[in-house]
């Protein structure tokens, strides 16, 4: 199958319970507590999960449409037109394209480019070929035939690992949707109401994420998913409070009333008038940003945005953004086979930095291999990707890539305003720095830094940025490279939360690296996103946090309610933590502001 344009990020898996106490009895969780706390009144019973993305909403459950299953194995009458039945699987195969390609014309930025993936995988050739062979040799049923022929394709992503196995879980979704097709069953997905819902669902495929409404789907509750799955991003950007990885869902019937509470991962069960009317009113609250980021004591921490081309620049600028912490300069690449011109990558660069004259843009160069495999290159052959040639790694198979790059983003530089930064992905040693900043040298780029995403970088942090001029920590990977956890592994991604103590124990050395060198630490990873933790990296001495645009007035108002001492005092207890969740639960019990804002 054809997989090189396949560039959406993959979703990931955990784990959770139910908890039948009232929320404050002995026994509760301290999330669920603090949400008893928040909005008194609840009743019996919640289901706890993660929470990804913070806020109150409160609602009916709808529950994600079921796919039709697995179709019967049928074989075609001895007489049956072979050729017309195969036809079927490409007309198929077709609409479902066709349908997809239309409602990513609806969204935008990773919304669009998700569903244009999704749309890519069911026109591809490899898949209906595969279904008509059956058909025609086998004398399968279409509906049949499409469902084997989809299960050998995952098979064979699933066997390449890494980022290819990830993809398994779209040629699912796009079987899905091709056997609704071929046997007239309803298109499984987002439901369609009336009335606002809380969407409850095993899981979310990545076209179904794109798709969301937020004036329809007031919040979101998972069985599997992490903080860095597809529902927990895109949530984000949306504004809907979720809750992932929370387990079973059999409490959460159709039309029952639930409350989700997205920052602290509770979902309370049939909540009283009383609750919901609260809850409402504090999820109600507009809040805006200024563009100063600070704390109740003055101390100034820059809210920036990542962003991925330029309507997502333009989305940030529109938020607030004190500038971009995180240029994907990967996402224009995604599509090629082949090395794209300098000229083009300029003519991609100009109009992000365009967005913020006179203001800081960080750019991140090509961070290709693992998840984001590019031809020209990565390798397929890799046995652990995550491990293997990536980020600043793939200059040593194609040192003339990253050469082009500095000088593409050089001249983007030159022909706009932006206060241009550059920093490498993957950097592990501080000779690869001192590589990497004489790179930037030659190219006449006077900021070079690095991305802190192997525990080795945030070790070493002092001497590598004796060499570098600043450093942004990306707290997804050094959240998979310290748990020694694949970010792609669903029964895992328990680990895969940035509140580990051991993570925040990295992040804490790599400030001091900074601290030690006058040297500024930011962060860029999904962690900033999250108004609680990023209270606790002020307080580990973070400089500057930068997310998703819909998250800046959140962040910025959480902070200019703490004042610095208090951030300080609050990350030594999440260090000082000896689970995730211990230090999840402390912190926000230490917040009481969240409870206020309904965060």
């Amino acid at each position: 199958m054809s997989t090189e344009q396949y560039g959406a990020s993959p979703d990931r898996a955990a784990t959770g319970f139910v908890a039948g106490a009232t929320a404050g009895e002995a026994g509760t969780a301290p999330g669920a507590a603090r949400t008893a706390a928040g909005v008194a009144g609840t009743a019996a019973g919640s289901v706890r999960g993660v929470g990804v993305s913070p806020g109150l909403a409160a609602g009916p459950v709808a529950r994600l449409a079921a796919p039709a299953g697995e179709p019967a194995i049928a074989r075609l009458a001895p007489d049956a037109d072979l050729d017309a039945e195969a036809a079927r699987v490409t007309a198929a195969a077709e609409q479902v394209a066709g349908d997809l390609t239309t409602a990513a014309a609806t969204v935008d930025g990773e919304r669009r480019e998700l569903l244009e993936t999704t749309a890519q995988m069911a026109a591809d050739p490899t898949l209906v070929r595969a279904a008509q062979q059956k058909v025609r040799e086998h004398h399968l049923d279409p509906a049949r035939a499409a469902w084997e022929a989809a299960g050998e394709v995952a098979d064979q992503l699933r066997a390449l690992g890494g980022y290819m196995a990830e993809r398994a879980r779209d040629v699912h979704d796009v079987r899905d949707r091709l056997i609704a097709v071929l046997t007239g069953a309803p298109m499984p997905g987002v439901p369609r109401r009336t009335d606002p819902f809380v969407l409850v669902a095993h899981d979310l495929a990545p076209a179904d994420t794109a798709l969301l409404d937020p004036t329809q789907v007031r919040g979101i509750v998972t069985a599997e998913g992490g903080p860095t799955s597809h529902t927990a991003i895109l949530a984000r950007a949306l504004g809907i409070p979720a809750v992932v990885g929370a387990g079973d869902l059999a409490a959460l019937t159709e039309g029952r009333q639930v409350l989700v509470d997205g920052g602290a991962g509770t979902v309370t069960l049939d909540p009283d008038d009383a609750t919901v009317r609260r809850a409402a009113e504090r999820a109600a609250r507009v809040r805006t940003f200024d563009g100063a980021g600070r704390t109740a004591d003055g101390h100034r921490v820059a809210l920036l945005a990542n962003v991925g081309d330029q309507a997502g620049a333009e989305a940030a600028a529109a938020a607030g953004a004190e500038g971009v912490g995180l240029f994907r300069t990967e996402f224009c690449f995604l599509d090629h086979t082949e090395e794209p011109s300098v000229e083009k990558q300029v003519a991609a660069y100009r109009p992000v930095l365009a967005a913020f004259p006179g203001r800081k843009v960080v750019v991140r160069t090509l961070d290709a291999g693992a998840d984001k495999p590019l031809p020209f290159v990565t390798a397929t052959e890799e046995v652990n990707p995550a491990l293997g040639v990536r980020g600043l790694r793939t200059a040593r198979r194609a040192p003339e890539v990253l050469d082009n790059q500095l000088e593409a983003i050089a001249q983007a530089a030159g022909a706009e305003d932006a206060e241009v930064w550059v920093m490498a992905p993957m950097v592990a040693t501080v000779a690869e720095t001192e590589e990497f900043v004489a790179a930037c040298t030659r190219h006449g780029l006077g900021m070079a830094g690095v991305m802190v995403e192997v525990p080795s970088a945030a070790l070493l942090a002092g001497p590598i940025l004796a060499r570098a001029h600043f450093a942004s920590i990306g707290t997804n990977d050094l959240t998979q490279y310290a748990m020694a956890a694949d970010r792609l592994l669903g029964s895992l991604a328990d680990l895969s939360d940035s509140w580990q103590p051991a993570v925040l124990r990295l992040i804490e050395a790599t400030c001091r690296g900074g601290a030690q060198q006058a040297r500024p630490v930011g962060v860029c990873g999904e962690a900033a996103a999250d108004p609680a933790l990023a209270v606790v990296l002020v307080g580990l001495g973070v400089s500057s946090l930068s997310m998703t645009p819909r998250a800046l007035a959140d962040v910025a108002a959480v902070l200019a309610a703490t004042d610095l001492e208090r951030c300080r005092e609050l990350a030594r207890v999440a260090v000082d933590a000896e689970s995730a969740q211990d230090a999840r639960d402390a912190v926000r019990a230490g917040l009481p502001v969240l409870t206020e804002m309904g965060l």
